[in-house]
């Protein structure tokens, strides 16, 4: 018959004296679509959806009445009939979904142990998932994120903090629905299509002799000696932070003043070529028998964590504005440049795998340039005046 709600809601089960378990009518709309009473006085009705598909006979249970009214039975109904005609199998569908991993899950239990194998920095994206990614998706379920739900987070995110952050945070997101689609997880990534934002020019933070005197005077005061050797190794080679914390004297070669990066940011291995106070700073750097840190933390078993709390009082004692530790490498990029070094010699110094992040320095190539082309005009005005000087003769 053609069920409707009024006539479900009339329904009863098998009468006094029946041995059927239930009583079962077929809807005349949509085909397949069953209601079910039970026997007893509970008198409960279940919607139920039969199909074949590739000859086996199988069915699958939509919900009880009335929470789930006809109408959306019929829906779901044909929902499934539409999967049948594409030679899909519904009850393997909705298998698929019910296994599918929520984005909390998926994070911590596939995402984070492959990022923990393949990514140096994969604790900054343990530290976006935890802070910010988790606590928006982490009840949904991946494959139900899509690219407006993407887009609109993204927003949010360039809002409270910077376009540069919200292009990290896109990455991540990118690089995680692609792994889950390569796992069969998903059927497309939702971040397809999607356009980074505009980010401002780098920040290329630098000090002045006459501050970076302060910054030395202060650093003689610190009590924390091995923060100040970092930050010192930090400003004379460029290194980054955690290539300068990580450092082991194995791979320090003092004779021949070259240091070896075993891994850097870009997965690759690299020589540092240490300018003379650096050699001198490692020399006098006091080492502990036994120890393979250059720089131990308070438990010698592990290098020096985060030498960010001494570089603020080191910062705060010299009257200095507050800097991160990143900006001695931009320290010692822009001292490069600026005793005339070139670009292509600050990058292979910085370890840039592409000369586009040294071009943040070119501004500083360019009044090198300056005052080369001003000697020239200087020896051109001298020749000039004399040149007059023996025509007016």
């Amino acid at each position: 018959m053609k069920l409707t709600n009024r006539l479900i809601e009339a329904m009863s089960g098998p009468g006094p004296g029946s041995t059927a378990k239930a009583k079962e009518v077929s809807d005349s709309v949509v085909t397949g679509l069953r209601i079910i009473c039970s026997a007893g006085t509970a008198q409960r009705k279940f919607f139920y959806f039969h199909y074949t598909f590739h000859g086996k006979r199988d069915k699958l249970k939509i919900g009880e009445f009335p929470a789930i009214g006809i109408e959306q039975a019929r829906k779901q109904a044909l929902a499934w009939r539409a999967a049948i005609d594409e030679e899909i199998n519904p009850k393997e569908q909705r298998d698929h979904v019910r296994a599918m991993p929520t984005f909390s899950e998926y994070a911590m239990e596939k995402y984070l142990p492959y990022a923990k194998q393949h990514k140096s920095s994969w604790d900054m994206d343990e530290s976006k998932l935890r802070l910010h990614l988790i606590p928006k998706f982490g009840s949904r379920r991946i494959s139900d994120i899509a690219l407006p739900d993407v887009e609109m987070y993204l927003g949010q995110i360039k809002s409270s903090h910077s376009p540069s952050t919200a292009n990290r945070h896109l990455a991540l997101l990118s690089k995680m629905f692609k792994l889950a689609l390569s796992w069969k997880h998903i059927k497309h990534n939702p971040c397809l299509g999607i356009a980074k934002f505009k980010e401002p020019a780098g920040r290329t933070d630098s000090l002045s002799a006459e501050d970076l005197k302060k910054m030395l005077k202060a650093m003689d005061n610190e009590p924390n000696k091995q923060a100040v050797g970092a930050l010192r190794l930090l400003l004379l080679t460029g290194t980054r932070r955690e290539e300068a914390l990580q450092s082991r004297w194995e791979h320090i070669d003092l004779d021949n003043a070259r240091w070896f990066l075993p891994k850097t940011k870009n997965g690759k291995t690299r020589h540092v070529v240490l300018n003379p106070e650096a050699v001198e700073l490692l020399r006098n750097h006091p080492r502990i028998s036994g120890n393979p840190w250059v720089f131990p933390g308070r438990d010698p078993s592990r290098p020096l964590n985060n030498p960010r709390k001494a570089f603020t009082r080191i910062l705060d004692a010299a009257g200095l504005p507050h800097l991160r530790i990143h900006s001695l490498r931009h320290v010692f990029a822009s001292f490069a440049v600026s005793s005339g070094a070139s670009l292509y010699q600050v990058q292979q110094l910085l370890g840039h795998a592409s000369p586009n992040m040294t071009q943040r320095y070119a501004h500083l190539a360019d009044d090198v340039l300056r005052q080369a082309s001003s000697s020239v005009s200087s020896i051109y005005s001298q020749a000039k005046a004399g040149a007059e000087a023996s025509s007016g003769a």
